[in-house]
């Protein structure tokens, strides 16, 4: 999808001027990373806070999940130019990684690229403006940031900044069970817990191998990353007797949960709704539809049980992957004044174009720096975060962001305000790739489960990353 305009906002918001200052970057994810590539570029500092011990530490710890993106579509341009001056062999371009090989052939260099600029161990825990709480008016503007940090050993401090941009991601804020958007009853007991997961099992691990090799396992959720796991454990179920997988959903029927198929242009998200339905074919994966969790039972026998709203019971479970999304935590910019939707929790000017109750098979126009400002002058929210709740993101949407996003903190509108992108046209909405497997098959496309996307496979759409990468967001269970 080429887009030649910004729709359908227009006025580029910002800071009115330069800023002056270093500009703080929230997370050394793949959006955080190429935000401070970004900001060199346009001869502004970035200071990059990650609570991990690397870069990339989110995506690596779904490392073993192959993307749906080739390499082409996962580096950032400016990411490259400043890589390609230290010496760096960039990938093939067709291949596409997992999120070890992301994390470890780009994300890393590119942290290393940036030097001192990168502080590790770092989690931010407030912004605000010098002095000022979220209510005061006096002098606001002419303030800069505080960005509050708690260092590895506990220590606190606080950085001046010019600017804010939050690519936190939301890798580490699951939604839960539960269908009304909190827990289901049980969830959280210690002896449910520690048999609920909110992660793509790991089949080549030892650990997920004991954990769910012989036993049976509800998947709950309706995307990619849910197909993921349900592959998974059809994989594992080859190798382990007595492996079973149970898909739950909400929706009455599987209908296009399994993706566009062969109409996807992202051809290896398409594989991977051929190789679910053909867990299902075989009788590996037991489907549930129609299915709202209310509670989950820890069983007098120690097996687990769903309950749904409607009193429907799915028992003899021994272990539930909850696979239903993911959402913001907003609570470091709670001094700040921030324009979020109500329902998405997104930016205002984004959120109507991303709206899945619209959106969910349509167009998802490039947008920058326009859409994504806040009352609050010089702050953004960037990544998979600022689509709050909205399950549509690419790699690629999160890169024109931060674009755009330096270009207007550099005072340069007219740059901020063209787009510089284009996106593929896909049959499905939806991201997590297979894992290493390069054979797909495909069943006869007959009936409720027939390939064909959730709309007419022409219509150009964006993939959703199940999962940001807490530092910004891609592409794989994060999508793509």
């Amino acid at each position: 999808m080429t887009s030649t305009h910004r729709a359908p906002t227009e006025a580029v918001a910002g800071a009115s001027s330069p800023v002056d200052a270093a500009v703080a970057v929230i997370g050394a994810g793949p959006v955080g990373l190429a935000a401070a590539a970004r900001l060199l570029e346009q001869a502004l500092e970035p200071v990059v806070f990650e609570r991990g011990d690397r870069a990339g530490a989110a995506v690596a710890s779904w490392g073993h999940v192959r993307l749906f993106s080739r390499w082409s579509e996962l580096i950032d341009p400016a990411a490259r130019r400043l890589l390609s001056g230290r010496g760096w062999v960039e990938p093939d371009a067709d291949h596409y990684p997992t999120g070890a090989e992301w994390a470890d052939e780009y994300l890393r260099p590119l942290a290393e690229a940036l030097g001192d600029r990168v502080h590790y161990e770092t989690t931010v825990t407030g912004v605000a403006r010098k002095g000022r709480d979220r209510v005061v008016d006096s002098g606001r503007e002419g303030q800069p940031f505080t960005v509050h940090v708690r260092h590895a050993d506990g220590r606190t401090s606080r950085v001046t900044a010019g600017a804010v941009v939050d690519a936190s991601g939301t890798w580490t804020h699951p939604n839960p069970l539960g269908s009304d958007g909190y827990p289901a009853d049980g969830e959280h007991e210690p002896a449910i817990a520690a048999r609920v997961s909110y992660r793509v099992p790991d089949v080549s691990a030892a650990r997920d191998v004991a954990r769910f090799g012989g036993r049976r396992t509800a998947v709950v959720g309706a995307g990619h990353s849910a197909l993921t796991a349900l592959v998974a454990l059809a994989t594992l179920a080859e190798q382990e007797p007595g492996t079973k997988a149970v898909w739950v959903l909400r929706r009455g029927a599987v209908g296009s949960a399994y993706g566009g198929g062969d109409a996807d242009q992202l051809p290896a998200r398409g594989a991977l709704g051929l190789r679910a339905r053909d867990a299902v074919a075989a009788g590996l994966v037991e489907v549930v539809t129609g299915f709202r969790t209310l509670a989950v039972e820890h069983v007098a026998e120690g097996s687990l049980a769903l309950v749904s709203e409607e009193g429907r019971r799915i028992d003899g479970l021994d272990e539930v992957v909850g696979l239903t999304g993911f959402r913001p935590d907003h609570s470091i910019m709670a001094e700040l004044r921030l324009r979020l939707d109500a329902r998405l929790e997104a930016p205002l000017g984004l959120a109507p174009l991303i709206d899945p109750n619209v959106h969910s098979c349509g167009t998802v126009y490039p947008h920058g720096a326009g859409e994504l400002a806040h009352d609050e002058q010089g702050v953004y929210v960037v990544g998979m975060k600022a689509y709050g709740r909205a399950p549509t993101f690419l790699a690629l949407t999160g890169y024109e962001q931060v674009r755009s996003v330096a270009a207007a903190l550099a005072g340069d509108h007219e740059a901020a305000a063209r787009v510089e992108l284009t996106l593929p046209e896909t049959g499905v909405c939806g991201g997590a790739g297979l894992f290493d497997e390069p054979a797909v098959t495909r069943a006869d496309a007959d009936g409720e489960g027939a390939v064909g996307g959730c709309c007419a496979p022409a219509v150009p759409q964006l993939v959703r990353i199940g999962a940001s990468t807490g530092s910004g967001g891609a592409c794989g269970p994060v999508g793509c």
